[in-house]
């Protein structure tokens, strides 16, 4: 198709899939006459990429436009919107026209509508951080796209090492293709002795906390802090493990006894992971767990709000504690 749309939260993966593009369309000898990106602080910048678009590319090649952070699907004046209609059908077979933004397109909008109906239309959204069974499968699917063979085990501690960063995914997977070298399996231990798990550690706080452990999870925070991890990711990493034990311990107490029904529930990937979590949450309770969420959502708050991010995390992080403390 001559229009795509890329939109998400996932600014790595979208750069790799607009260089794709770039490369599969582009004659590098004529890229400076073909290749124009459009940014959004231009007053002009969604007619400019309309009129680039209908304009054949020059020697060999397509022509390639990037409409990079556009607004259209959040807000479209009737103007606009006329020279969308005018414009999308009409754009010839040798341009492609890139529309990329990071918010989820408003499928109210007439303007959404009618790029859809001419667009190819692709998510790039971040996999959020508990949805273990997803994150995994992001793993297995680069891993099998750069060429490599991983260990069902090895695959898993990816996941929980490296969350949904798809940046570092790609450069702990390149590590440890060199590592390995051509051909060769990627066990767990390669991934143990090569791999700064940012995310472990994250449910290692959460652990902390569970526990009380006061000490413990404030050493975590500044070690979290101090490799640079984005505080509201440590907060979602937080969320996902409480939830997700919450889940299974609401289960338990309910009687239920398949362990299919509740890693489903729960959103694991890998039902075996339940023979630890329960022996995890044998010292806990549900209304423990359940008053934790209310907590993590008051951090989160007070983050996004500009509060200090160490000390907002040290504060919370003792009032959680001294749930589990008594």
């Amino acid at each position: 198709m001559t229009v795509i749309l890329y939109w998400g939260d996932d600014d790595f993966a979208i750069v790799k899939a607009v260089s794709a593009i770039q490369q599969s369309t582009l004659d590098p000898a004529w890229m400076s006459f073909n290749y124009e990106k459009i940014s959004p602080d231009r007053e002009d910048a969604t007619i400019s990429a309309l009129d680039s678009a209908m304009t054949p590319p020059f020697g060999m090649g397509k022509r390639l436009v990037w409409l990079a952070d556009t607004t259209l699907m959040q807000q479209c004046s009737e103007g606009l919107l006329a020279e969308l209609e005018r414009t999308l059908p009409q754009i010839p077979a040798t341009t492609i026209l890139l529309l990329t933004s990071k918010n989820k397109p408003d499928g109210r909008l007439k303007s959404t509508k009618t790029i859809q109906k001419y667009a190819n239309v692709q998510e790039f959204s971040l996999i959020s951080p508990w949805k273990t069974a997803e994150l995994s499968q992001r793993v297995q699917i680069v891993g099998k796209e750069l060429g490599l063979k991983l260990t069902s085990d090895a695959i898993e501690l990816l996941a929980e090492a490296v969350g949904n960063n798809t940046r570092q995914l790609y450069l702990e997977l390149a590590k440890l293709q060199l590592l390995a070298g051509e051909g060769k399996q990627i066990d767990r231990a390669m991934v143990a002795s090569l791999v700064t798990a940012n995310t472990q550690n994250s449910l290692q706080l959460a652990t902390a906390i569970r526990s009380g452990d006061v000490g413990t999870a404030l050493q975590l925070i500044t070690e979290l802090i101090d490799r640079n991890e984005p505080a509201l990711k440590i907060v979602a990493t937080l969320v996902g493990q409480f939830r997700t034990w919450l889940w299974v311990k609401m289960l338990l107490d309910a009687g239920e006894k398949d362990d299919r029904v509740i890693a489903t529930a729960a959103g694991l990937g890998n039902p075996k992971r339940l023979f630890f979590i329960k022996q995890e949450l044998q010292a806990t309770t549900t209304d423990r767990l359940a008053a934790s969420l209310p907590k993590l959502l008051d951090l989160e708050f007070n983050l996004k709000r500009g509060g200090e991010t160490t000390s907002t995390l040290q504060m919370h992080a003792i009032e959680l504690c001294q749930i589990f403390r008594y």
